[in-house]
């Protein structure tokens, strides 16, 4: 009889249980209906999105001015398309214009017209004397300004520059890792350049005489154009039997300098330096496997981190007031990286 009851027990504890359960699901809300948690998870991300969507459609646009030289060389041309170039790949973050001018004064007026349009930064290539004090006014009128390549005594402005004096001692480990430390090797001076090339031949000399004192230098003046380079070295080709090296320090005066070399038929010059950056010798350089042909890149492309420091600043960033570009050298194991197929200009 015990056993009768307390199997009877069990069974209604059972029953009692399962009759909760039934009250607890009919209690919970419906697949339909969203809970008070989910509701919230779902508002918490529209504010998300809506706010991200605020900011994009709020974000400030800068007006950056470019006040670049006439083109009077391919280098100066690069400059110029290089600017542009990396303007437009801004676009939504800036608005630009860009100018050129063949002297001071030309450049002085389209700062000023700058001015007018609201140009909160300008990029400048002030490459004549003369223009130190606009760009003090612009700089006390509250405008960037960042200058590319160029020093001038103006307070407050920033630059963006290569390293010419490094391009020397590039081109001199260059020629002596080429043909040792023994040798004839031309030296190409530009003095109409003024500091560009005294640098440069400073950093050559200097470490030529560190590295390989016994080697024999001449030095002969010429122009940083093609037309002199072939000029000048075909000249200098009768008066020497033996060139191992030509120390050349810009990109068109060698081009000059290789057609002198292959219209004289001459076999015995291995290596042939440069500087800039020129889309036309970088294709040079593979087609040529008799003679070493470098360049220590003084590149137009610096010219795009000049528009990116004047929009860092714009923006709030902390930049260093100069930026030196380390030298890079050129030949033909790495000239691919270095080819644009689209730079037509120089």
């Amino acid at each position: 009889m015990k056993k009768v009851l307390s199997i009877l027990l069990a069974l209604a504890l059972i029953c009692t249980v399962f009759a909760a359960c039934g009250n607890g699901e009919t209690s919970s809300p419906s697949s339909s209906e969203p809970s008070e948690t989910s509701q919230d998870t779902s508002a918490s991300e529209t504010s998300g999105d809506t706010s991200e969507t605020s900011a994009d459609t709020t974000a400030e646009v800068r007006k950056i001015g470019i006040l670049a030289p006439a083109v009077t060389h391919g280098w100066v041309a690069g400059v110029a398309y290089n600017a542009e170039q990396r303007c437009q790949e801004l676009e939504g973050e800036i608005e630009y214009k860009l100018f050129t001018s063949n002297n001071a004064e030309e450049m002085t007026t389209q700062l000023d017209d700058l001015k007018s349009w609201g140009a909160e930064a300008i990029v400048a290539f002030p490459q004549w004397e003369g223009m130190e004090v606009p760009i003090q006014q612009a700089i006390d009128e509250g405008i960037v300004v960042v200058n590319f390549d160029i020093e001038i005594a103006a307070d407050g402005v920033y630059r963006v520059s290569g390293d010419n004096e490094s391009m020397g001692v590039e081109g001199a480990k260059y020629i002596v890792d080429k043909i040792g430390t023994e040798g004839t090797v031309i030296v190409l001076d530009v003095p109409s350049s003024g500091s560009v090339a005294e640098l440069r031949k400073k950093g050559f000399m200097d470490t030529i005489a560190e590295i390989a004192p016994d080697m024999t230098i001449e030095t002969y003046a010429t122009e940083f154009t093609r037309e002199a380079g072939l000029a000048d070295f075909a000249d200098i080709l009768t008066k020497h039997d033996q060139i191992d090296a030509v120390y050349s320090m810009d990109d068109e005066t060698s081009i000059g300098v290789l057609q002198a070399i292959q219209e004289a038929g001459r076999t015995d010059i291995k290596v042939v330096t440069g500087g800039g950056g020129c889309q036309e010798y970088f294709n040079m350089m593979k087609e040529n496997e008799d003679i070493w042909i470098e360049s220590s890149l003084y590149s137009p492309l610096m010219v795009r981190d000049a528009v990116d420091m004047a929009l860092d600043i714009l923006n709030g960033e902390e930049v260093d007031p100069v930026m030196i570009i380390p030298t890079t050298v050129v030949d033909r194991e790495n000239c691919d990286e270095y080819i644009d197929p689209n730079n037509t200009v120089y």
